[in-house]
């Protein structure tokens, strides 16, 4: 008798960060794209203050770019974002409730940053590179 194990590996899907053309093309790092996402990270290279746009905790999207492109829980993200609140010392990123909202506030606010579950066709936003 031959017996066969499947075993399943699920693929892990990143979200895809995005920002507005108004953004500097740089080189970025993984730990820039969290400190941006922290709130530690408030401007960009050039100067320009960043705006940051997130989905509610609760969003299967939020989840899955938190783990996967940012590898923390969002249990942490939301636990920083307090913490700043809560100190004074910052704030936290302005929260959407649609991937289309996404779409729309990132490509008309200068310096923003977001995430969807893929490039949208629009020519006021880029793709967010990091390493």
């Amino acid at each position: 008798m031959i017996i066969a194990f499947a075993t399943y590996s699920p693929v892990l899907r990143a979200a895809e960060i995005i920002v507005n053309q108004t953004v500097p093309t740089e080189r970025y790092s993984l730990m820039d794209a969290r400190a941006v996402f922290t709130m530690r990270q408030r401007f960009w290279p050039n100067g320009e203050q960043i705006k940051v746009f997130c989905l509610s905790d609760t969003n299967p999207l939020h989840k899955d770019f938190v783990k996967n492109n940012l590898n923390m829980f969002p249990h942490q993200l939301r636990r920083a974002w307090d913490r700043m609140t809560y100190s004074g010392t910052g704030a936290v990123p302005v929260q959407l409730d649609s991937e289309q909202e996404m779409i729309n506030e990132i490509a008309n606010t200068p310096n923003s940053i977001g995430y969807l579950n893929s490039r949208p066709d629009n020519e006021k936003i880029r793709l967010f590179k990091y390493q």
